[in-house]
């Protein structure tokens, strides 16, 4: 555990000492502080269409930071050649994949908590009220879902050499699921077969990422999420997480360290 938790340590150091999250940050300070113009146009709706806008932004931003971070992690200990001594220490093939992981992992954690916390200030600033809550439970189920797309990021760096490769599929993947994985069922339907068996296989096997998205929830203050459906959620992310790490410790194990 000391290895995995050293190896994600490192991790975080490395994403703040880019220039990637600062920029994210920023961009993301600049288009939430439009929120606190929101009264001027005399109309709520303008505060709802804002709000959503940087939400769509963190999103976006927690995306291109955790697929970019991740997709680097282990082609550059191999080009770098610093995969050499860090196996020659008493470390493993898995512990790499679990420090790596959860560096990412919490790396996008404490930006999220930057994030949605400027979010949750200014809003509350102008609706004069507080949604710690649902807050809460944006963060997290956001965070499942980085998780899950970090851990699909990395089993693609085993699979393809290049990073920009692989971060280019993988956010063509998650895109592709965002926006199509839920209508897949209804599509299966109206499908003569076998496309409509492909299809119903493709909806079960494949995770839904669209679970974990409660934007619509801060946006149009529906309420709380019954916690039984976070609960859930939470252990349908963890399942797809393992699988996909599980993957990955299976096929670098078996993959030559000097290719």
């Amino acid at each position: 555990m000391n290895a995995i938790i050293a190896l994600a340590n490192v991790v975080i150091k490395e994403l703040y000492r880019r220039k990637d999250f600062y920029v994210l940050l920023i961009l993301t300070v600049l288009v939430t502080l439009t929120l606190a113009f929101g009264n001027f146009f005399n109309d709520s709706r303008i505060n709802g269409y804002l709000k959503e806008i940087c939400l769509r932004l963190i999103w976006v931003s927690a995306l291109v930071m955790a697929v970019g971070m991740a997709a680097r992690q282990i082609p550059a200990e191999r080009e770098n050649r610093t995969i050499f001594p860090l196996l020659a220490k008493p470390v493993t093939r898995a512990h790499v994949i679990a420090g790596k992981f959860l560096g990412c992992w919490l790396a996008c954690g404490i930006a999220l908590l930057v994030f949605y916390f400027f979010l949750n200030v200014v809003s509350a600033s102008f609706e004069h009220e507080w949604h710690f809550v649902n807050y809460i439970e944006a963060i997290w189920m956001h965070w499942m879902f980085l998780a899950v797309v970090i851990a699909m990021v990395l089993l693609g760096s085993i699979i393809f050499a290049a990073p920009s490769t692989n971060a280019t599929l993988v956010i063509i993947l998650i895109l592709g699921i965002l926006l199509l994985g839920q209508h897949l069922g209804k599509l299966a339907i109206h499908q003569a077969e076998p496309q409509r068996s492909i299809l119903y296989a493709l909806s079960f096997l494949m995770p839904h990422l669209e679970f974990f998205d409660l934007q619509d929830y801060i946006v149009f203050k529906i309420g709380l999420v019954d916690w039984k459906y976070i609960c859930r959620a939470s252990l349908y992310g963890f399942a797809y997480t393992g699988f996909f790490l599980i993957a990955t410790w299976i096929l670098f194990r078996r993959k030559p360290l000097s290719n």
